[in-house]
């Protein structure tokens, strides 16, 4: 007989909950009609946080990914008028990455649908649960080793 892992336990109970609370999105995507991969989502949430349009090797570096991986992504969510290439108005040779209107929205979309996603998953827990297992949460995920 072998011993209960209660680590191994957790690990799996997370990433279940993880892939619910994915495919809970999907869905809500689908219904609202957004097509996106989620490394496109995840372009365009990290695009968001820069107050200026970054460069292509900026984004590469905020999502610890190669910059070819970025190109592909670009040229995909360039593809579906989410994003646009602008010349940096200081220097020609390089790249901005900007959202457009239809960028923002799907944005908007993408909230949404992480918000819908998370109430039908967390709707189980009372006020007080959800607090505290965010509370767990936060220091898992800002914990140390972390990184920023």
């Amino acid at each position: 007989m072998t011993t209960p892992d209660p680590d191994g336990l957790l690990a799996e109970q997370l990433l279940r909950l993880t892939r619910r609370l994915h495919r809970s999105q999907q869905r809500q995507l689908a219904s609202a009609g957004v097509a996106i991969t989620p490394a496109q989502s995840r372009l365009l949430r990290a695009l968001a946080h820069y107050e200026e349009a970054p460069r292509m090797a900026d984004l590469a570096a905020r999502l610890e990914v190669v910059p070819r991986a970025v190109t592909s992504l670009v040229d995909g969510l360039e593809a579906g008028d989410r994003v646009r290439r602008a010349p940096d108005p200081s220097n020609r040779r390089v790249t901005r990455i900007e959202l457009t209107e239809t960028g923002r929205a799907t944005l908007r979309a993408l909230r949404d649908a992480r918000r819908a996603a998370a109430e039908d998953i967390l709707s189980p827990l009372t006020a007080e649960q959800r607090e505290a297992f965010g509370g767990l949460l936060s220091a898992l995920v800002d914990g140390p080793g972390q990184p920023c």
